[in-house]
């Protein structure tokens, strides 16, 4: 979806407009092409220098969109010249010095865009973004709730007030306002999972199985989500139950041997030692080096009484190899090629200004106004994921103005046969363990 516009007449010195069917087509183009609009714009060069930096608000805004942060910031400096008091300008400029790392300095003129419009929307999203940034988390909660004041309907701000509660360890605040957020997007299987995390964080396990579920639900191949509710259902000693979300995630992720792994250890726990072992036996053969699978091989043997000295000199062989691996490598190893450990959990989002994916309700992350904001395009579903501070490789996306003058701002275990209790399993099972720790 297009960015919202509106056209807004360009009068000339003498209070004539200066031609409204160009302002038209520039905002026509805006809708469809890039490219077109920034052509158009470009012909107001050749005018009086008012209208040059009002074009040049919009170009700066165009090229941002396209990438072209060197054209963003030449356009965005030509129209601050022209008038210091051009919030949307100031805005502009303050993108580019975000998307260059010069955070403090883009602080200083969201702050200078607030002071000339108090209610500009854009510089306050990002203002609050480029504080959460620099870690400065109560001013950022202070800027979002400024906004969420002016627009209360917004799941862009709502969100980013509910992430930074969570933040700041206020898991009552959060799930209020992740609950708010629901009334917006309720279908939003980010959204679901994070309350959901967040509930587990807050040790509600009752309600994030829940919201896991609803998760799931309306998005059925989030991994975490999976391997969330799996090792719930392991925890609850309802094994076959997490054979199946063990058996999804496989289907998901074909070539990766933790969830073929998590799938046998759940029939080893059920104490169906044959076919944990006829499992463990085609592991081993898709993935010769994977030392878990090795141990578990091993062990399962032995309480079987069957043949398993091929399998323990494999073992210590492929133990040699890896520990002069890392002695070499000077660090320490865990599970050797392709262990089993369970997934990394709740990660950092991917650039955006949601913290995660896109809710799938309007807009994005990004700002109102900007890039992905309220009225820009959508992404695919699975946003709002678990986070912390966004790292340096994933800065969030500054919410760009729409355009200026022209586009205006938008709005228990069993025994084995031996007798023996998995919990002095000698190798323990490091494959479900990982995840029960999560």
């Amino acid at each position: 979806m297009a960015p919202h516009t509106r056209i807004v007449q360009l009068r000339g010195p003498h209070g004539r407009t200066d031609p409204p069917h160009g302002v038209c087509e520039c905002c026509c183009c805006c809708c469809c092409c890039c490219v077109q609009a920034i052509d158009v714009l470009k012909s107001f060069e050749r005018m009086d220098q008012a209208l040059q930096a009002k074009a040049a608000t919009n170009l700066s805004f165009l090229y941002f969109l396209e990438g072209d942060i060197a054209q963003a910031d030449k356009y965005a400096n030509l129209a601050v010249r022209h008038d210091r008091y051009n919030a949307k300008a100031l805005v502009n400029k303050g993108n580019c010095l975000n998307e260059k790392g010069e955070l403090e300095r883009a602080k200083e003129l969201y702050l200078e865009a607030i002071g000339v419009e108090a209610d500009c929307v854009e510089a306050i999203y990002n203002l609050g973004l480029v504080n959460k940034h620099l870690g400065i988390l109560s001013e950022s909660l202070q800027a979002f709730e400024k906004l969420h004041t002016i627009i209360p309907d917004s799941p862009e701000v709502i969100y980013q007030i509910a992430n930074l509660h969570d933040m700041l360890g206020d898991y009552v605040s959060a799930q209020k306002y992740f609950n708010y957020l629901l009334t917006k997007v309720a279908s939003d299987p980010g959204a679901l999972s994070r309350l959901g995390h967040i509930y587990s964080k807050d040790e509600d396990e009752a309600q994030a199985f829940h919201y896991h579920v609803e998760s799931y639900r309306y998005y059925p191949v989030n991994l975490e989500v999976i391997s969330w509710l799996g090792v719930w259902y392991v925890k609850s000693e309802l094994y076959e139950k997490a054979i199946e979300f063990f058996e999804r995630a496989a289907e998901i992720q074909p070539t990766e041997e933790k969830w073929q792994l998590m799938v046998t250890s759940c029939y080893r726990r059920m104490g169906n030692y044959q076919k944990a072992l006829e499992l463990y036996e085609a592991i081993h053969k898709q993935y010769p080096e994977n030392l878990e699978c090795l141990r578990y091989l091993v062990a399962i043997c032995k309480d079987l009484n069957r043949k398993h000295d091929h399998y323990e000199a494999r073992l210590v062989q492929l133990e040699r190899a890896v520990a002069a691996r890392m002695h070499n490598a000077g660090g320490p190893t865990r599970g050797g090629a392709g262990g089993g450990g369970g997934p990394s959990g709740y990660s950092n989002g991917p650039a955006s200004g949601a913290g995660g994916p896109p809710p799938r309700g309007p807009g994005g992350p990004g700002g109102p106004g900007g890039p992905g904001g309220p009225g820009g395009p959508r992404a695919a579903p699975g946003g709002w994921r678990g986070e912390g501070p966004q790292g340096p490789g994933s800065p969030e996306r500054m919410a760009a103005p729409n355009a200026g003058e022209v586009m205006g701002a938008s709005g228990g275990m069993q025994d084995s046969p031996h007798g023996h209790d998995e919990d002095e399993d000698e190798f323990g099972d490091a494959d479900l363990d990982d995840l029960l720790a999560d």
